[in-house]
């Protein structure tokens, strides 16, 4: 069957696909019910097996009532606070408000917001004690109104009529008493809704609103990653601009460049995760993305800024979603996400997110990947005050080993993209895993102290033909049978205090806290005796001259070796309010770093101190601009040992930035402009004359200067948008190895950007139908740090349909829409081209209740 014919089959398929009403009635539920009156699968009503069946089930279906629309709304004061009316066209079931914090929610279902000023409706300050009156369209046809008092959440007191709502609200009043019963501290994922996030927690480790952070920040929230169905956190990362793929090893794990510079850690909620794997994309809440030294908070790290997972977590609703996801080249991926309280007064939550991954990739042999994952969570509050969350991740992950295409002259060989120039059994094994907890007290309404603690662990083994040296007349790949076995043990653990506080005029919200971090690794690898492993022609390749060899039969010790850091900081951060639309972050870190590390019997120890400052300030002319400029700096121990087994000198960066974060259309539109200026020392290259891929060169000094603009959010009710682009003037200014100065360094395009948008039809028979297309484009980039050859640039199309009913969701996905030959980056050297993936699909079905 050929491509277009699957797709065509599969469209058909969803296309006809009908939820029997009696599914529709069981998964209805209102969240105050016990969840026992939900009917097992024996009580619910089969499906249509003869067609007049199918068209009773389908006119049951279209006698299910249309959504009431909300055409108006106004907010008129009273003597005793104020009145919000809603008007619609017919009548609403009265919602059940709660509080949370000092706002009071009113969740309407079976509702769509239908205003012509758009689907969000906010006026600030309408009453005294009233900061804010918020309604807003959610998904699945739900309407939410959100009142936030200033000192304490208001009352209501709703009343029903054919064609209206009332709220008539009541200020509350923060008595001493009531204050400190309010104090609850909860740790549960609220969900996000839509394309735009107005809060991070990566820049400063609270929850700061963007347009008060002096530094570029961007946020992938969970209905990007839905909408265009991203499995690999390397799709997500293409909407943010100056982020390009790294060295993933053989196509077995992460890594990124940001604003031209390699970054080797990927965090996960304030942890750092050397795990040295694919992040699991399952359990991702948003992902925030801080540009530019990150030091002053997270220790040692790399310069070009720092990729912060947020997890889902807890909920205090009742919510179970399955999802199915299928697609060409075998891809199979079922997956579960379920969460609620496990007691009566919900004092108690759980959530649990599973999936099972099977596929076989775009390259040859059909190379099997298999992926499990799983992932527990469980918050306890203890005390109205205090909260802990205890949380834990299994992930076994086995696929291919494979280090893609070659180079001929200056540019990728012209050969089938398809083509493994290794051996079908070249495979890579990860188990990994991780567990921890956080725990926060709350002592006041300014004060909070948290402490936090994280082990984690992965264990590797790989066997491949390793590509060594290309005889580019003949075509004719020297490769030599080889393997790595290692195992890494982090832990990671934090203790901060955070407040808020006033000296006169000014206001301080202030973080000071201390961590401390292990890292430990050891391994070896081994390979068969020079001359032993066949080369390959990789115009004509013959595969399986030998068996692939046992890992006994490699008797080559090239590497021995273990390594430990332990890594002590101290930080202070103090985001100064000098007025209202001024002001001033300072912070600074001490960090303390041992180092100790064998390679083959040779022992070689570093201790280093490093202080790193972070200075920025942010002007705000008019409420929906802010202006900023920054300057930081970081330090990052050097992991790299040289091939006489020392090890590399600390990386040192420093970067200045200026920028502009502007919202647009009453909030709905966010967008970020930046210009910076970053430089780096003592940068770890792979070493060129080693072809195994196990030594480092210190490379002097690079440098990155650039402009990057962000967009995102609602442009029109149902139209969502995500775009980026960014211009990166990347430089080695003192090259050493061979690699001259002015060479600009590999992977690292001058233009890139990206362009993602989807529209969703909001009234009508067709209400729920959503239509997706994205552009991600890169310019040409350099093949090696010496310059050799170069990747041609591309456009690469995607698109994507879905309809939204109710309680499921059913999309298809396309990427590459018009199969764009094209190179994603290199890994090292002219002998790892990693090819982008052909024309793919990839088709969901997801269910909630």
């Amino acid at each position: 069957m050929t491509t277009w014919q699957w797709l065509i089959g599969l469209t058909g398929v969803m296309s006809i696909w009908v939820i029997p009403p009696a599914w529709a009635d069981a998964v209805e539920h209102d969240g105050n019910s016990p969840i026992s009156e939900i009917p097992g699968l024996r009580d619910l009503e089969a499906s249509a097996t003869t067609v007049d069946e199918w068209v009773s089930q389908v006119q049951a279906q279209e006698s299910i009532p249309t959504s009431v629309q909300i055409i108006d709304v106004r907010v008129d004061p009273v003597e005793t606070g104020i009145e919000i009316v809603l008007e619609t066209t017919g009548e609403l079931e009265a919602p059940s408000p709660s509080t949370v914090g000092n706002a009071l929610i009113a969740e309407m279902t079976n509702a769509v917001l239908a205003l012509p000023e758009g689907s969000e409706f906010q006026q600030a300050n309408p009453a005294d004690g009233i900061a804010l009156v918020s309604v807003t369209q959610l998904p699945n046809n739900r309407v939410r109104v959100a009142i936030t008092g200033t000192a304490a959440p208001p009352t209501a007191n709703l009343s029903v009529e054919s064609q209206a709502l009332r709220l008539s609200v009541v200020p509350g009043i923060a008595q001493a008493a009531d204050a400190e019963d309010a104090l609850q501290v909860v740790i549960t994922g609220e969900q996000q809704d839509g394309y735009i996030v107005d809060e991070a927690t990566t820049a400063t480790r609270t929850d700061t609103p963007l347009r008060d952070i002096p530094q570029s920040i961007q946020v992938i929230p969970r209905q990007v990653l839905e909408d265009q169905q991203v499995i690999r956190l390397e799709d997500a990362l293409r909407n943010v601009s100056g982020i390009s793929p790294g060295d993933n090893f053989g196509g077995t794990r992460d890594q990124f460049f940001i604003r031209g510079f390699q970054q080797f850690n990927i965090f996960r909620d304030g942890f750092r995760d050397e795990r040295i794997v694919f992040q699991e994309t399952a359990n991702i809440e948003r992902i925030e993305v801080l540009k530019g030294p990150a030091s002053v908070l997270f220790g040692s790290l790399e310069p070009g800024g720092i990729i912060n997972i947020i997890p889902e977590r807890p909920l205090s609703e009742p919510r179970y979603a399955f999802d199915m996801q299928l697609g060409n080249f075998g891809l199979v991926r079922p997956q579960l996400d379920f969460t609620g309280p496990l007691n009566r007064d919900g004092t108690i939550r759980y959530r649990l997110n599973a999936l099972y991954e099977r596929g076989a990739g775009f390259r040859d042999f059909d190379q099997n990947i298999q992926r499990f994952f799983v992932a527990p969570v469980l918050s306890w509050d203890i005390s109205d005050h205090t909260n802990v969350l205890f949380e834990f991740e299994y992930l076994y992950d086995e696929r291919p080993f494979d280090r893609g295409l070659v180079a001929i002259g200056d540019e990728v060989a012209d050969i089938p993209r398809e083509r493994i120039l290794g051996e079908p059994g070249d495979f890579l094994e990860n188990t990994a895993y991780s567990l921890g907890y956080i725990l926060e007290h709350r002592f006041n309404q300014d004060w909070r102290i948290r402490n936090a603690f994280r082990f984690s662990s992965s264990e590797t083994l790989d066997l491949k033909a390793d590509s060594d040296s290309l005889d580019e007349e003949t075509g004719i790949l020297s490769r030599t049978f080889a393997s790595n076995d290692d195992i890494r043990h982090l832990f990671d653990a934090q203790l901060a205090v955070i407040g808020s506080f006033a000296t006169g005029p000014m206001n301080h919200d202030i973080a000071v806290g201390v961590d401390y971090y292990r890292n430990y690794s050891q391994g070896t690898n081994r390979s068969l005796p020079a001359g032993e492993t066949p080369s390959l022609d990789i115009f004509d390749p013959d595969y399986e001259i030998i068996p692939q060899p046992e890992l006994e039969d490699l008797t080559v010790l090239a590497r021995d070796s273990s390594s430990g850091i332990d890594v002590f900081g101290v930080y202070l951060q103090d985001l100064i309010s000098i007025t209202d639309n001024l002001k001033l972050l300072l912070g600074g870190r001490f960090d303390f770093a041992d180092q100790e590390s064998v390679f083959n019997n040779s022992l070689s120890t570093r201790y280093d101190e490093a202080f790193n400052p972070r200075v920025g300030i942010v002007y705000q002319p008019i409420e929906p601009l802010s202006l900023y400029a920054s300057f930081s700096r970081s330090f990052a121990p050097n992991f790299g040992t040289t091939s006489d087994g020392e090890t590399l000198e600390p990386e040192r960066g420093t970067q200045y930035e200026i920028g502009a974060r502007a919202e647009f259309l009453e909030g709905r539109l966010l967008a970020n402009l930046a210009l910076y200026d970053l430089t780096k020392v003592n940068i770890a290259d792979v070493d060129p004359n080693d072809p195994t891929a196990t030594f480092y060169v210190a490379i002097g000094e690079q440098r990155s200067r650039g402009i990057e603009l962000d967009v995102a959010g609602e442009v029109l009710p149902g139209l969502n948008l995500i775009a980026s682009y960014a211009y990166t003037d990347a430089e080695i200014t003192k090259g050493t190895f061979g690699i001259p100065d002015g060479n600009r360094p590999a992977n690292v395009p001058e233009h890139s950007g990206s362009f993602w948008a989807t529209y969703e039809i909001q009234q009508g028979n067709l209400q729920g139908l959503g239509f997706g297309l994205g552009l991600f484009v890169a310019g040409e980039r350099q093949g090696d740090n010496q310059n050799t050859f170069e990747l041609p640039g591309y456009v690469r199309t995607d698109a994507a349909i879905y309809y939204r009913r109710n309680n499921w969701r059913a999309s298809l996905n396309v990427r590459n829409l018009f199969d764009v030959n094209y190179y994603e980056g290199i890994e090292y050297g002219r002998v790892t081209v990693k090819p982008g993936a052909p024309f793919t699909i990839l088709g969901s079905i997801s269910v909630e209740f």
